[in-house]
């Protein structure tokens, strides 16, 4: 009773200190107030257009097949809280090389590897580096804003995500002892099917995400502009691939995934400048012949539906929010782009601090960070200031927090905040005192 009636006295002093601090004269005329609603609007329909179908749909496939097609007894042997810890941080402190996401498309993949048993120290530092060790990030980050920034920001990417995983081991050790006592040495079951038919299908879904979502470079010529100007091609032979895997490994019906793969062609063909609809044709035909399979297709559809339905309505509520106080790139939310340019100069602790906590409330989506930057930089922003909004912004974000806050609790939440928060400012002091 008494715990309820603390609750209810925080939230009135809560709602009282803002309304005794209200900025109305900031908001006269409601100008801003008006634009930040208009901003979380287009924040958020950008939102939906660019990243829902082409990143989150992909990953809650690959969600759904790590929770039918990879064995509970695989994944602790590799991740789980008893499994060799050289061999567990290295294999998630360098996932995002393969993996171009960013701090929303992660949560799936967190959230599949997490529940299966992984532990919380591996399944943390891969959840950091997923959308912190983006090749091409830091490949655009050395190229725009230097070299030196370029390399720290892989090396410190690499070296906080195992840091992060084990600080978040050593603070719940003790629920983390008490899984690796509960997970016994479990045989490894019998699979329908060898490793690598398995190893192929992952890596098919994971070439369809990684090559839908390639970024135009900035250079004029090259092999990564060479790769984007046949990114669909790719794309669709990925997807192709997959329509075999599932007809003849995973048993879907052949005359299904024939008719979903020639209207996706056929789309693809009639609108060749708008490879969006063929996306999105091969997606609803993918779910309509999984859902309506049985066996393995079947419970894989519903285990991805689980996802979506526990993790797109949060993301789309934080995009609001964070689009409502910070407003997309270039343009004004209810709190001032000066006010962050005029927060982040120099190389003080206070400066650091705020880059890294306005980067990890802040969303980014990949590559989206380095222009960003380099318009905070020529406000003024210092060296520190930019390597921690670099390691805190692209791995965290609002609606992430509001995610992960319903996959592994708040309190762990919190932590896992607090952790990316502290070594970004730490460590962008100590790069900004080294090269300022």
């Amino acid at each position: 009773m008494w715990r309820r009636e603390w609750k209810n006295l925080t939230f009135l002093t809560v709602a009282f200190l803002v309304c005794f601090y209200l900025p109305v004269e900031y908001l006269q005329g409601w100008t801003r107030l008006k634009a930040a609603v208009w901003e979380s609007l287009y924040l958020v329909r950008w939102y939906a257009q660019e990243h829902v179908l082409l990143c989150l749909v992909p990953a809650f496939f690959i969600a759904g097949a790590i929770g039918v097609f990879v064995s509970q007894a695989a994944v602790m042997k590799y991740l789980g809280a008893r499994a060799n810890k050289v061999l567990a941080y290295g294999v998630a402190s360098v996932s995002g090389t393969i993996l171009a996401v960013c701090s929303c498309t992660v949560l799936p993949l967190f959230a599949g590897i997490y529940r299966m048993g992984a532990g919380l120290g591996p399944a943390s530092a891969f959840l950091y580096s997923g959308p912190a060790i983006n090749v091409l990030a830091i490949i655009l980050t050395a190229r725009i804003l230097g070299l030196e920034l370029g390399i720290a920001r892989a090396v410190g990417a690499v070296v906080f995500s195992v840091f992060v995983g084990l600080a978040m081991h050593f603070i719940f050790r003790k629920e983390e002892l008490e899984k690796a006592n509960n997970q016994a040495d479990l045989p490894e079951p019998e699979a329908g099917r060898p490793l690598w038919q398995n190893a192929l299908f992952f890596a098919a879904m994971v070439g369809v995400l990684v090559f839908a979502n390639w970024g135009k470079p900035a250079e004029a010529d090259g092999f990564w502009v060479a790769v984007h100007s046949v990114k669909w091609l790719l794309t669709g032979l990925c997807a192709a691939g997959l329509g075999l895997i599932l007809v003849f490994w995973i048993r879907l019906a052949w005359f299904k995934v024939v008719l979903a793969g020639a209207a996706t062609a056929a789309l693809a063909a009639i609108f060749p400048h708008e490879p969006m609809i063929a996306f999105a044709a091969g997606v609803i035909g993918l779910s309509w012949a999984a859902s309506t399979g049985s066996g393995e297709g079947g419970e894989w559809f519903s285990q991805s539906w689980n996802f979506a339905k526990q993790i797109l309505p949060l993301l789309l509520a934080g995009v609001l929010v964070a689009g409502f106080l910070l407003g997309r790139p270039g343009q004004e939310g209810l709190i001032p782009s000066e006010w962050v340019s005029a927060a982040v100069g120099g190389n003080s602790l206070t400066a650091n601090f705020f880059a890294s906590l306005a980067g990890a409330f802040m969303y980014f989506a990949t590559l989206t960070e380095v222009p960003i930057l380099q318009g905070l930089i020529g406000s003024g922003m210092g060296k520190g200031p930019a390597l921690a909004l670099l390691l805190a912004g692209p791995a965290l974000s609002l609606p992430s927090m509001l995610v992960l806050r319903g996959v592994m609790g708040t309190k762990k939440t919190a932590v896992f905040v607090c952790l990316v928060v502290a070594m970004a400012t730490v460590t962008g002091m100590i790069y900004g005192a080294l090269f300022a």
